[in-house]
């Protein structure tokens, strides 16, 4: 009787296993360097390092949206010329700078699929980011070489930064594996303004927009809407078109700037990224590699670089 009731409990704990897959909690992190590209290349956006948690509301309580999620965030952008080793200024081609930064996000995700992403990021441009310190911590590291010209960065200057993004889906294939949907975005503050817009293609393994790695969804509350997949697998690219109003991390402070080295940006950069994703209720990793056009009226080049993200989901 015993040996029964205990096999009956290993019966309703590995169907409650089964049929507990959803998480409303996430947290993970996101890192850009174009190292991962194994270019040998250390130069413009040289590295980015951000942390995210993400909370979903309970989705029965909704009426117009299907899912509602919060998420705070840290992070911290490098940028240097074509190498981090450049002691001369007349040789620079774009400013030494770091970013540093925390923020908040609110997305809305609606039973069309569309989905509204607003957020505010408060920061710091300049020394105080310490771009340089992080830098040199990360070449020491991995035995990178010796850096130079942080004497020549961006001053410092308090950062305050809205965004707002907007994605919709254009068509997915009768058999729900391929989907082409739109995307834009728009930046106005004191250290990134501009906008841009292009089409977000994917195929394979894929769920809707309001439950996909894609837009941040996978965490659920309550969900209203059964998954396409349990597993995502899939190719995804992002070509898109960018409008560059100001740039501080280039052009210096919007007040007064007394920046050593700064320089103009080009008003338009294409942009186009392509990757892959794999998600499971607990996990998503994602490698992308993003290619840019010249982005700075100077000697400087086009640019590419490699991102790598994890997240981790719980309740």
């Amino acid at each position: 009787m015993r040996i029964k009731g205990f096999l009956l409990f290993l019966l309703l704990l590995t169907g409650f296993g089964a049929f507990a897959q959803s998480f409303k909690n996430e947290f993970g992190f996101k890192s850009e360097n174009d190292a991962y590209l194994f270019y040998g290349q250390d130069r413009y956006y040289t590295n980015g390092l951000f942390i995210y948690f993400r909370h979903a509301v309970d989705e029965q309580k909704l009426k117009k949206l299907e899912k509602l999620t919060y998420e705070i965030s840290a992070g911290q952008k490098m940028y240097n010329p074509v190498s981090g080793f450049s002691p001369d200024p007349a040789k620079q081609d774009r400013p030494f700078a770091g970013y540093l930064y925390a923020g908040g996000n609110v997305s809305l995700f609606y039973k069309n699929e569309s989905v509204l992403k607003t957020g505010l990021e408060v920061g710091v441009v300049g020394p105080a980011a310490l771009g340089k310190e992080a830098q040199q911590l990360l070449h020491d590291l991995v035995g990178f070489y010796e850096i130079e010209g942080w004497q020549y960065q961006i001053k410092n200057q308090f950062a305050v930064n809205l965004n707002a993004q907007y994605t919709q889906l254009l068509h997915r294939s009768a058999a729900k594996t391929v989907d082409f949907s739109f995307d834009g975005y728009a930046n106005l503050g004191t250290t990134f303004s501009g906008a841009g817009a292009g089409i977000l293609f994917r195929a394979g393994n894929i769920n809707h927009l309001f439950n996909s790695a894609s837009t941040n969804a996978i965490i659920s509350n309550n969900s209203k809407v059964e998954k396409i997949a349990k597993n995502e697998l899939f190719f995804y690219a992002k070509p898109q078109l960018n409008f560059v109003a100001y740039d501080a991390t280039v052009q210096g402070s919007l007040f007064d700037d007394d920046s050593p080295i700064t320089f103009k940006t080009k008003p338009l950069v294409f942009a186009q990224q392509l990757g892959f994703n794999y998600s499971t209720p607990r996990f998503t990793f994602d490698y992308s590699i993003i290619f840019k056009s010249k982005e700075i009226k100077s000697s400087a080049k086009a640019h590419q670089y490699g991102a790598i993200s994890m997240f981790y989901r719980f309740n």
